[in-house]
């Protein structure tokens, strides 16, 4: 097998994340959550343990909904979705996620797409997974410019979802509600706790030295490169052949 790719730390890192979950639903565009999700999927499958269900917003393969979001909404309305992904242009330390813009709203000097339903499923799903691969202090700054969705709520709201876990391309952080605000878990394989500070804005807690980001045994490596990447083509091609060839030197 050829070296893991910094890709595969994020992927599998995202399986053990969601070991323990009955439903995950994955955005339109997250082909890196989609693989974890179907790597988890499949290691559960060898393992002849619990199934997994999985729902891809854009694919016609793995995905339970035909109603695209509607069906979403009202599933994790229900308690029925045990995990989700976020992602933001901005992230800061509370867990607020900004997807609106850059500057002050409404005459913001950089405009990303929307909110969309992310405040709602904030709320509802209990795992919410703050993803962002970029790992610059641009994206995890000392606060937000527009809350799209936020990471805590007052005392007495009813929320039983929520942050979960901050993964990145650097590492990964814990996330304490009753803080709030987030602990680094490890630094992958590469990186060390002086990058992850000079990259962030927020405070964040840590030891004096983190763990570094397990890696996936030869098993998992193969199952990843062979059955899940096949699954993942049909949703996305282009990745999966970009993972392809990027492993296969």
């Amino acid at each position: 097998m050829s070296d893991i790719h910094p890709r595969e730390v994020l992927i599998c890192t995202i399986a053990r994340l969601l070991d323990g979950v009955r439903h995950v639903a994955v955005g339109a565009s997250s082909p890196i959550p989609a693989a974890g999700a179907m790597l988890l999927r499949a290691l559960k499958e060898r393992q002849d343990a619990r199934p997994v269900r999985i729902s891809i917003l854009g694919s016609l393969e793995h995905n339970f909904f035909t109603n695209g979001s509607a069906e979403l909404f009202d599933c994790a309305g229900q308690g029925r979705i045990d995990a989700f992904f976020l992602g933001g242009g901005q992230i800061d330390g509370r867990g607020n996620v900004n997807l609106v813009g850059v500057g002050d709203y409404p005459q913001t000097s950089v405009r990303w797409p929307g909110s969309f339903g992310a405040a709602y499923l904030y709320f509802v799903v209990p795992r919410v997974i703050l993803f962002r691969e970029e790992h610059t202090s641009r994206v995890f700054v000392d606060k937000v410019d527009f809350i799209s969705a936020p990471g805590a709520s007052d005392e007495g709201v009813y929320r039983p979802g929520g942050p979960y876990a901050l993964l990145t391309g650097k590492g990964l952080f814990s996330f304490d509600k009753s803080r709030p605000g987030f602990t680094l878990e490890s630094t992958h394989p590469g990186f060390g706790l002086a990058d992850i500070l000079e990259s962030t804005e927020f405070a964040f807690e840590h030891g004096e030295h983190p763990a570094t980001t397990a890696l996936p045994d030869t098993a998992t490596l193969e199952l990843l490169r062979g059955r899940v990447l096949d699954e993942l083509e049909e949703t996305y091609p282009e990745f999966a052949a970009e993972l392809r060839r990027a492993t296969a030197r």
